[in-house]
């Protein structure tokens, strides 16, 4: 077979497109009771139209699926309301905003890209503390 032929036909096989990667930033962000908090995930891939997904993981526990984005539309999972929990796709980003924040929202946050390409987690972290009757989170 000729050299050329069996370039085509590995092309073909692997398919000849980029890596795809999630990316999430670090750092604390303190929050009250009650407050709104937006975390970060961005993504590079070679699909047109790409599917994520935000999972929430408390301690000891298994990630829970909050949301998926397909072609623009978002759904939420049963246990995650949309009047608490929402995405937005903007470019190559697609936060994740967290409203009328709740002690029960302590947890480790994933993006991931479908088949399940995942970044760095943000974190709502336990280290809750108290100031004027006020509880205050941090999420990094």
């Amino acid at each position: 077979m000729e050299h050329w032929l069996w370039i085509l036909l590995a092309a073909l096989f692997f398919e000849c497109k980029g890596e795809d990667k999630v990316m999430q930033p670090s750092g604390d962000v303190p929050a009250a009771e009650g407050d709104s908090v937006t975390l970060n995930c961005t993504f590079e891939t070679s699909y047109p139209n790409p599917t994520l997904f935000w999972y929430k993981q408390s301690v000891n526990s298994y990630p829970e699926y909050i949301l998926k984005l397909v072609s623009k539309k978002v759904y939420n999972a049963e246990d995650f309301p949309t009047d608490r929990f929402g995405a937005e796709l903007k470019d190559k980003s697609v936060p994740l905003k967290i409203q009328k924040l709740e002690l029960s929202d302590s947890a480790v946050y994933y993006c991931a890209l479908q088949p399940t390409v995942t970044g760095n987690s943000s974190t709502v972290d336990e280290n809750l503390w108290s100031k004027d009757n006020t509880i205050l989170l941090y999420i990094h």
